[in-house]
C-alpha cells in the first residue's frame, strides 16, 4: 500500500471500482444502470421541453420544477462517463484532475438539489398559507433571484474541495470504492493531516442539507397547520394533494441520503458491495424518478406527455 507520496508537483492517478464483490453481475448492473440513464435523461429533457411549450406551466412552481430537472440532468451527466467507461470498457483509471472535476460537479448537483427543493416548499407554503400574495410574492424576478441564490450558494460551498485536496500528499494505492469520484471516498486516501477537510466537509453538509431540511419541514408542519384549519375535509385533501408531487422528490432525496451516511458511520463492517449500491441509489434513483413522479401527478404534464408519445390526449 505505502508508495512515493505524490503532491501538487505530481498528482497521482485514481483507480475506479465497479461492485466490488460482485464482478460477476457487473455488467447486469450495467443494464441496470443504462435504464435508469436512459429514463432519467429523456424523462427529465421532456419535462423541461413540456413546460417551454405550455404557457399553463409558466408559473414559479414549474419554474423550479425545471431547474430541479436541469440539475438532475447535471447529476446524470456528471456519473455517465467514468461509469460507462468502467463498467462497459473496463477503463478505470482517471487522472487527478479530471477526478477533482467529476467531484466538484457531482456535490455541485447534490448541494443544489437540496436548494431547489427547499425554495419549491417556500412555494407551497407561499400558496397554500399566503395564496391571496403568492403572484405578488413569488414574482419572476424572485423566482430568478432564489435560483441563482441557490446555484451560488451550491458553487461557493463545493468549490474549497478540490483544492483542499489538491494540497495534501497521496502515497497509497489511490483505488477507489466507486465508479465516480465522491469526497468521502476521497478523503481517505491522503497521506497527511486531513482534519481541515473534514471540518469544512461537516461545516457545508450542515449548513445545506441540514439546514435545508430543517426549513423544508418547518415549511411543511406551517403548511400542515393551514390546511388542518380548513373545514371541508375534501378541501383539506385537495390541498394537501398539490404537495405530494413535492413530499416525494424531498423523501427520495434525503432518505437514500441518510441511509447512505448512516451506512458509512455504523456499517463499516458491510462487505462493501453494499455501501456502493447505496450510493448508487443516492445517486440515480432521484433523477429517474423525478420526472416520473411529477408527470404522474401533474395535470398538465402528464396530458402533454401522453400527446407526445401516444399521439392522444390523456
Amino acid at each position: 500500500m505505502g508508495g512515493k507520496p505524490h503532491n501538487s508537483s505530481g498528482l497521482p492517478p485514481f483507480i475506479l471500482t465497479g461492485l466490488p464483490g460482485l464482478e460477476t453481475t457487473q455488467h447486469w448492473l450495467f443494464l441496470l444502470l443504462g435504464v435508469l440513464y436512459i429514463v432519467s435523461i429523456v424523462g427529465n429533457a421532456l419535462i423541461l421541453f413540456i413546460i417551454k411549450e405550455e404557457r399553463s406551466l409558466h408559473q414559479p412552481m414549474y419554474y423550479f420544477l425545471s431547474l430541479l430537472s436541469v440539475n438532475d440532468l447535471g447529476v446524470s451527466f456528471s456519473t455517465l462517463p467514468t461509469v460507462l467507461t468502467t463498467f462497459c470498457f473496463h477503463l478505470k483509471k482517471i487522472s487527478f484532475d479530471s477526478c477533482m472535476a467529476q467531484m466538484f460537479f457531482i456535490h455541485l448537483f447534490s448541494f443544489m438539489e437540496s436548494g431547489i427543493l427547499l425554495v419549491m416548499s417556500f412555494d407551497r407554503y407561499v400558496a397554500i398559507c399566503n395564496p391571496l400574495r403568492y403572484a405578488t410574492v413569488l414574482t419572476d424576478a424572485c423566482v430568478a433571484l432564489m435560483g441563482m441564490s441557490v446555484i451560488l450558494r451550491s458553487f461557493c460551498m463545493v468549490l474549497p474541495l478540490p483544492f483542499l485536496l489538491k494540497r495534501l500528499p497521496f502515497c497509497k494505492d489511490n483505488i477507489l470504492s466507486h465508479a465516480y469520484c465522491l469526497h468521502p471516498d476521497l478523503i481517505r486516501l491522503p497521506c497527511g493531516d486531513v482534519t481541515i477537510n473534514n471540518i469544512f466537509g461537516l461545516f457545508i453538509v450542515i449548513s445545506t442539507f441540514g439546514l435545508d431540511s430543517t426549513f423544508i419541514l418547518l415549511s411543511y408542519v406551517l403548511i400542515l397547520r393551514s390546511v388542518l384549519a380548513i373545514a371541508s375535509q375534501e378541501e383539506r385533501l385537495k390541498t394537501l394533494n398539490t404537495c405530494v408531487s413535492h413530499m416525494c422528490a424531498v423523501l427520495i432525496f434525503y432518505v437514500p441520503m441518510v441511509s447512505v451516511s448512516m451506512a458509512a458511520r455504523y456499517g463499516r463492517h458491510a462487505p462493501q458491495y453494499i455501501h456502493t449500491l447505496m450510493s448508487f441509489i443516492y445517486l440515480f434513483v432521484p433523477p429517474m424518478l423525478n420526472p416520473v413522479i411529477y408527470s404522474i401527478k401533474t395535470k398538465e404534464i402528464r396530458r402533454r406527455l401522453c400527446k407526445i408519445l401516444l399521439g392522444t390526449k390523456f
